[in-house]
């Protein structure tokens, strides 16, 4: 077989040849589907597992899944015998590769992901699969086994199915905001589509599915009936229809299922070991959420950065928290956001509580900012701004500090009335917590830590407290996520994050 693999290009594409070889190398180039001229039992084991890339979120084609089944119809015949060897080698080791690691290049299809993609040796893995006698749990073991990325797995054959039924999706139209208890001639659509929604879905959080009345009241039922909906996608369950409601509910299930598959990618991207215990920030769906053990004990609220400083993806390790901190302001923020403030209140800095320093051969000093024009501070901002800790804070009373390169960190706020918001980027790329509280009992997890986190910033002091074991964080862009209950949620692409990764795949 040696000889054979220097001839390889009419079977080689995505699979460098140097990784054939080096797998048949191992083997000492004997064939691992074909033994003694007739099939193994084991060929039919990669076959079928190739069938299943589909289900993963993957193409067959990608796989040459056709062109195998093809192939092995025609196995009597030998000379199609080392094709069909070297084309099986090809596909599983593409679509272990892809499994294990992800079919894209995380960094190149999106420059804001920071989380180191893994390694993977699929020639190796294959091998000793094969050696061990172990390879259809070898292959089964490829793909992540998160809850999160196996419901979303469940959610893409539901919305395929749904294609496959050929059901009408018709658009609902613009209009002025529909409240609860209204008559609007599109009530009937709403009813309709929102029980076709609910037909997706057969967890407890879809229970309440609405009648198929033709009323054009937007009764109570139905109001409920989207509540849910309004949860399950990120928005604020008023009942109220408006552009952001209109948007979720008009998603087709063509565009769900391309968002399901690149959050499906994301979760590839992944290490597979994430902690026992850890903190998932769902940069894309607002949200943080505490796991332990594979549980969600605690969920929150969160707010992201602007569309123009948005909050990159990657992971670190909480060291330490804050109580009562100063906030040192970036300068990007001082000149960009604060100064255009004091230039038109002079007061604002003192009401604020913002001290101004200036750099004195290395030393900052204060200096009095009723000395200064402010008027005439252009675009280099020559201050250091640093606002001191209270009410008016804008960190609140504690700041949850990880190391990274982004100068980013968890922390609470006095703006408490932004968490009602829908689309919640509000912050300079830093992430801002409902429940900062809470949270602090989570990481600290210790006996009484939130009282005596409590007692600590009531005595007005700025305190840190360093964690016995640092806490690993995972700062995370997903359109698609999944609850404690199980339920599918879908989010807008607020940074065109999924908008990238569709530009370099063909879903």
């Amino acid at each position: 077989m040696q000889n054979q693999l220097d001839n390889l290009s009419t079977v080689s594409n995505e699979i460098d040849i140097a990784i054939l070889k080096y797998f048949y190398a191992m083997r000492d180039y004997q064939p691992a589907w074909i033994q003694n001229d007739k099939l193994s039992p084991e060929l039919d084991i990669a076959i079928a597992f190739i069938g299943t890339a589909e289900q993963e979120g993957l193409d067959n084609e990608d796989y040459q899944l056709e062109q195998l089944l093809h192939l092995r119809k025609q196995s009597s015949e030998h000379s199609i015998l080392l094709e069909l060897e070297l084309r099986t080698t090809q596909s599983i080791l593409l679509l272990a590769r892809d499994l294990r690691r992800g079919r894209l290049i995380a960094s190149e299809v999106d420059p804001d992901w920071h989380i180191q993609q893994q390694t993977f040796d699929a020639a190796a893995y294959l091998q000793k699969s094969i050696s061990s006698g172990n390879l259809k749990s070898s292959l089964a073991d490829l793909p992540p086994k998160t809850q999160e990325y196996q419901l979303m797995k469940q959610a893409l054959a539901k919305y395929r199915e749904l294609l496959r039924r050929g059901v009408n999706w018709t658009i609902i139209p613009e209009g002025p905001l529909i409240r609860p208890n209204m008559n609007h001639a599109v009530t009937p659509l709403l009813r309709s589509r929102i029980a076709q929604i609910f037909a997706m879905h057969d967890n407890s959080g879809y229970d309440i599915v609405p009648s198929k009345s033709k009323s054009e009241k937007y009764d109570n039922e139905l109001v409920n009936a989207i509540k849910v909906f309004q949860e399950q996608h990120g928005l604020n369950a008023d009942g109220v229809i408006g552009p952001n409601t209109r948007a979720a509910l008009n998603k087709t299930p063509e565009q769900k299922i391309r968002q399901l598959r690149i959050n499906m990618e994301r979760w590839r991207w992944m290490p597979r070991e994430l902690g026992d215990r850890y903190l998932l920030v769902n940069i894309a769906g607002f949200r943080l959420t505490a796991i332990e053990y594979g549980k969600h004990v605690l969920n929150m609220r969160i707010i992201v950065g602007r569309d123009y400083r948005s909050t990159p993806s990657f992971n670190s390790r909480i060291s330490h928290l804050i109580l009562n901190p100063y906030w040192n302001v970036p300068n990007s923020i001082a000149q960009q956001d604060l100064l255009p403030k004091q230039q038109h209140n002079s007061n604002f800095f003192t009401s604020q509580k913002i001290r101004v320093y200036v750099n004195n051969a290395g030393h900052y000093e204060e200096i009095n900012s009723d000395l200064i024009n402010w008027h005439a501070v252009g675009k280099n901002f020559p201050y250091m701004l640093r606002q001191e800790p209270g009410e008016k804070n804008a960190l609140g009373t504690i700041k949850f500090m990880f190391p990274n390169p982004f100068s980013i960190y968890l922390h609470d706020t006095p703006s408490k009335q932004l968490f009602q918001k829908d689309i919640r980027m509000f912050s300079s790329g830093c992430i801002r917590l409902e429940k900062p509280f809470q949270l602090a009992g989570f990481v600290l997890n210790e006996p009484n830590a939130v009282t005596d986190i409590v007692d600590k910033i009531e005595s007005g002091k700025t305190i840190t407290v360093n964690l016995s074991k640092h806490l690993p964080i995972y700062l995370i862009y997903l359109t698609t996520w999944v609850d404690d209950s199980n339920n599918i949620y879908f989010t807008s692409d607020t940074y065109g994050r999924d908008k990238r990764i569709l530009e370099h795949a063909r879903w």
